[in-house]
């Protein structure tokens, strides 16, 4: 399929963090991030493959086949008129603060994100649940499998990103196919025309571009499911990984950042603002974030953000906290809490893997007041 120059293609923020040109990775520096509860299109961050496939919207269709009594093929206009839903979520990168296990010892092949592979935004589509039942899910289903437009290549072969999530999730009602974001059109970097959804999942199983939906009994066996976006233990490396036994990725961790103040700051004598966002996974609410400046010995809790809005299972929340520090150099570090009484490890090295995924220890800002 033809494709777009993905860096040329849509109107970036110039203050996007670009982690690679071609397929064009970026995102918005956290401090900058923060700023806004919902993420603008031009400062989400971009998480591609491959570049962005040139989908022509008048001939698009998306079939629905496999363990399906009615087998479908839609166009855009069909899909447009099953019942619009909106689900506000944050989609994260399952290697967003990949940089903090880069640096306990090397993690080769992969993306070096920082905190930015984040965002939040309002999603407009339809459901997926009401596809399926339009096309009659036969009983032995177990999953569903989503594969992409874009044309990935790997190893001598061509093939589109692609992933599975069990049926169940996929028959709750916020998994949406997206053709709206923030109430405009979605941009084809965010996987225009049609995008999956899934809230509290790795950012993976949100496929752009969608091209077929798969009814199975299996996972998808699409190497970015079966080969890639899967945890091992600290003791393993890419060159003794049994990818059978590997942990296959799904739901997020709980997680937090410290976006201000930014590592090395110096600040002013006197009360000082601590800010930062926390994310929990699944259909889990955060709960509770503290923070401690003598390395968790005591903590202070940080105050949620009480929007409504944020307060939604699949929305990150922003947290603030005062704190007076007299002069000198001082680290803080936070922990998020969430509705099943779930926690952050304190150390990266006890959760470090080879591929750098799924990053939810600690998070520590070192920084000055004079």
């Amino acid at each position: 399929m033809p494709a777009h120059d993905s860096t040329e293609s849509f109107d970036k923020h110039p203050s996007l963090i670009i982690r690679e040109l071609h397929p064009f990775n970026a995102g918005p520096p956290p401090e900058l991030l923060r700023r806004a509860f919902i993420t603008p299109q031009e400062l989400f961050f971009v998480r591609n493959h491959a570049p962005v496939p040139a989908i022509d919207a008048a001939d698009y269709r998306l079939p629905v086949k496999g363990l399906a009594q009615n087998a479908l093929s839609l166009s855009l206009d069909e899909l447009r008129r099953f019942p619009k839903h909106e689900v506000m979520a944050t989609l994260q990168c399952a290697g967003n603060r990949r940089d903090v296990m880069t640096a306990i010892r090397p993690v080769s092949g992969e993306l070096p994100w920082g905190a930015e592979a984040i965002s939040n935004a309002i999603w407009g589509g339809a459901r997926l649940r009401d596809i399926l039942d339009a096309a009659r899910v036969e009983g032995e289903a177990r999953h569903v499998a989503f594969l992409g437009l874009d044309e990935i290549k790997k190893k001598g072969a061509r093939f589109g990103f692609g992933g599975s999530i069990p049926i169940e999730k996929a028959l709750s009602p916020e998994v949406i196919l997206a053709y709206e974001m923030n109430g405009e059109a979605l941009a084809p970097v965010h996987g225009g025309p049609l995008r999956v959804v899934v809230p509290g999942y790795i950012g993976a199983r949100s496929v752009k571009w969608i091209g077929e939906v798969t009814l199975q009994t299996d996972p998808s066996d699409n190497y970015y499911q079966a080969r890639s976006y899967k945890l091992f233990p600290p003791q393993t490396t890419v060159d003794d990984a049994d990818w059978e036994r590997g942990l296959m990725l799904g739901e997020l961790s709980v997680n937090s950042f410290i976006t201000s103040p930014v590592e090395g700051a110096v600040v002013e004598d006197g009360t000082i603002a601590v800010q930062g966002y926390a994310t929990a996974g699944g259909n889990r609410r955060v709960e509770r974030v503290d923070l401690s400046i003598d390395g968790g010995a005591t903590w202070t809790t940080a105050t949620l953000d009480d929007d409504a809005d944020a307060t939604q299972s699949w929305a990150w929340r922003f947290w603030e906290a005062q704190l007076d520090l007299p002069t000198g150099a001082h680290t803080v570090v936070a922990r998020a809490w969430d509705s099943a009484a779930n926690t952050q490890p304190a150390d990266a090295s006890t959760i470090w893997n080879f591929k750098g995924y799924m990053n939810n220890a600690w998070p520590r800002v070192t920084f000055k007041v004079r």
